[in-house]
């Protein structure tokens, strides 16, 4: 049957035109574009109803796939060349860049000021954060380095130290979200110091969870994302005590029983308290103390303050996760618990950070691409470089299994390989599920 009609979805191909004839209408910013597709014997039909016209298929061969990779332009941002985007959140994207003068590798928070606006308290959380961070330094909190803004564009950019991933990243890429007891507690031990630095400072951060704690090439924890922090005794109430709080926007799965129990205000040290030992049971079990199929069951299951306590750290958390405010460890206790101060055997293997969403398991720097065309963009850009999504898929295939003959070479001490052994191994390319055998 002839193809009357084209039907063209878009997903990370890009947006496509549907035109009569079967011919397809690419529109021009999109990476990707497809090649002899006006063969009628691809052409799928599914059955309407008679009011309705037809709707046609084409099925298209991975070798006509042709896509096209994006050129990395250079761009500056006062002295800082960007690099690639790091991550995404709900206040805006952070990218890598590299100072042009010092050559320090950095990361930049980049806000739409318009975007901030529509969000609940956006504006006053960016400047709040920007306003404790340059007051503070220390190894375990996050530095601020610049701050820069466009008002042309409505653009605000926070230039801060450059960190790799954060604890969230590493949990999700063990197999049971959690991690050994000795990595657990040297983590933990670097949060109760830059907590306590935080502390001494009169700030609360009031969101601590593995999300917003990073780590940097060489292991070090840096405490993040002061949006909902509070100096009480200088923002609040002048006679309250110095750190009395009465608003929480952490998340709800690390919020003390005092704030799901609603309470109107409450020991800001102690939230911190509460919220670190959640952490600290999340990443030595993989699980929270406090679980709910709605935000008020988990309230109601935080503010009954029942759960169960792994017992190589039952004392520590029991004490850190004691529903009493004042019954509650503080910092200094914490410090010189046994578990603390205890030096843990390193009987499992470390875990380290996961290869970056490119598959760079070193994580380089993304900005190299930039510098060669920010020094040699005059070269000759008419010889695009095309390759199809068959040849892509061999690339991929071909690197894995270099992959997985260096991984068996590591683990195993015998020189003659077996030439015969099969094994088959899955990857996932640009979201096409496909398998390989070698």
């Amino acid at each position: 049957m002839p193809c009357e009609e084209l039907l063209c979805v878009s997903d990370e191909m890009g947006e496509t035109d549907m035109a009569p004839g079967g011919e397809l209408n690419k529109k021009p910013e999109s990476d990707y574009y497809g090649d002899g597709l006006n063969n009628a014997n691809n052409c799928f039909n599914l059955d309407m109803d008679d009011e309705e016209e037809p709707i046609n298929f084409y099925q298209v061969e991975s070798d006509q796939i042709i896509y096209q990779p994006r050129r990395k332009k250079a761009k500056m941002i006062g002295r800082y060349l960007m690099g690639d985007l790091l991550g995404e959140g709900s206040y805006g994207k952070v990218k890598e860049v590299l100072d042009s003068e010092t050559l320090r590798r950095l990361a930049v928070k980049i806000f739409k000021k318009r975007k901030l606006r529509r969000i609940p308290n956006g504006e006053q959380n960016v400047q709040r954060e920007i306003r404790l961070l340059k007051r503070l330094s220390h190894k375990n909190v996050i530095q601020l380095v610049n701050v820069m803004s466009n008002e042309e564009k409505q653009k605000l950019y926070i230039v801060m130290e450059y960190c790799v991933g954060g604890l969230q990243d590493l949990l999700e890429s063990t197999p049971n979200n959690k991690f050994p007891i000795w990595q657990a507690h040297g983590y933990f031990c670097q949060l109760i110091d830059g907590l306590e630095y935080l502390h001494s400072q009169g700030i609360i951060h009031k969101d601590i969870k593995p999300g917003n704690l990073l780590l940097t090439t060489d292991g070090t924890l840096k405490i993040s994302d002061l949006g909902v922090a509070e100096v009480p005794v200088r923002a609040l109430d002048h006679f309250a005590e110095d750190d009395t709080c009465q608003t929480s926007q952490g998340s709800p799965a690390f919020q003390a029983p005092e704030i799901a129990n609603g309470l109107y205000s409450f020991s800001g040290f102690k939230v911190d308290v509460w919220s670190s030992g959640v952490t600290l049971y999340n990443i030595t079990t993989g699980k929270y103390p406090f679980e709910g199929e709605s935000i008020f069951k988990l309230f109601e299951n935080i503010g009954k303050g029942e759960f169960s306590i792994p017992d190589e750290i039952d004392a520590l958390l029991e004490g850190m996760l004691d529903k009493e405010p004042n019954n509650r460890f503080t910092l200094q206790r914490v410090r010189h618990h046994d578990w603390v101060k205890k030096k843990h055997s390193k009987n499992l293997e470390y875990v380290s950070i996961p290869p970056s969403p490119s598959g760079d398991e070193y994580r380089s720097m993304s900005v190299i691409p930039y510098l060669d065309n920010l020094h040699y963009g005059f070269i000759d850009d008419s010889e695009e470089e095309f390759i199809t999504e068959r040849q892509l898929n061999e690339q991929q295939q071909l690197l894995d299994a270099n992959a997985n003959n260096t991984t068996e070479r590591e683990k195993t001490s015998t020189i003659e390989e077996k030439k015969h052994k099969k094994s088959t191994s899955c990857m996932n390319v640009r979201k096409l599920s496909t398998c390989k055998q070698s």
